[in-house]
């Protein structure tokens, strides 16, 4: 008997890891000799071989981290170091639709929080737990970088942007049955197992993902577009409403004249009145200034 990567310094001895069937592993090492020759050493080829093996069984086994091992000549223990360093490989049977809420600070304040706490409700799973009919596996996230559309929801990494409590449930129930849904932008939809084998660098089928993909959202272009002297309506820090940036600029300036506009195009970041700034509350001296 073995010592699976598991059970070191247990002291429990367990059982070799059990092996593919013979037509699974073979379609698996074709795919993994093209991975492989894609890198000048072998083992850089680690983390798209665990995404290679998560595709098959939709997390990685005992027997995806030995595949690994074997192809890359490393040890079990190596691929399990990596295989449970990176939460996007799941180390347990999980749903067929991964649906995060970002639960980062601005997403929680906005609503994230109450999402995900409805969801555990709704779908009575806790955080990283699968629905029973294996469709839906729900958990908390860190920052998606989406920011400007808070509160997110991802499915299988794809952004389902501004949610509330009940657009939420109604995602979730669609995706257990079987009602289509599009993401908020970025390519269609597709099954966890699919999304895996995509990240292990193999073409993406599905019908018109290459056109929907890589466009950000309009508020994350803003900044862009004034930098380069583009009209944008962004949200005045002052009044709090829907402004045209181009009604501030000279012909040929591409710095908008109000100077609170120039340093403040977002509403997330307006200025605050303090004891220094607010007219209504000035601040007496400070110590050093009165000796």
């Amino acid at each position: 008997m073995t010592t699976t990567p598991d059970s070191v310094g247990l002291g429990m001895p367990q059982l070799p890891a059990p092996d593919y069937p013979d037509d699974v592993r073979a379609r698996l090492e074709r795919d993994a000799r093209e991975i492989i020759a894609r890198y000048p050493g072998s083992r850089s080829a680690l983390l798209p071989l665990l995404h290679l093996v998560q595709s098959e069984e939709g997390h990685v086994t005992r027997t995806g981290m030995q595949f690994c091992a074997d192809v890359l000549g490393l040890t079990t223990a190596e691929v399990t170091a990596v295989a449970t360093f990176y939460t996007m490989y799941r180390r347990r049977p999980s749903g067929d639709y991964q649906v995060g809420v970002c639960t980062n600070t601005l997403c929680a304040v906005m609503g994230g929080d109450a999402i995900f706490e409805a969801l555990q409700d709704h779908l009575g799973v806790g955080n990283g737990g699968t629905t029973d009919d294996g469709k839906v596996t729900l958990e908390h996230i860190e920052c998606n970088a989406a920011c400007d559309f808070a509160p997110v929801v991802m499915v299988n990494w794809e952004f389902f942007d501004n949610q509330t409590v009940e657009s939420a449930k109604r995602l979730v129930d669609d995706l257990r049955t079987g009602v289509p849904v599009a993401p908020t932008r970025g390519a269609p939809l597709c099954t966890f197992k699919e999304t895996a084998r995509i990240l292990a660098g193999f073409p993406d089928e599905r019908e018109g993902a290459v056109e929907a993909s890589g466009s950000a959202g309009p508020a994350s272009l803003t900044g862009l577009r004034l930098a380069k002297g583009e009209a944008a309506r962004v949200v005045h820090p002052r009044d709090g409403g829907p402004h045209d940036a181009a009604q501030d600029r000279a012909p040929g300036d591409a710095t908008p004249h109000d100077p609170s506009l120039a340093e403040h195009l977002s509403s997330h970041d307006a200025p605050q009145d303090t004891s220094a700034s607010d007219p209504a509350n000035p601040a007496g001296p400070t110590a050093e200034e009165g000796e």
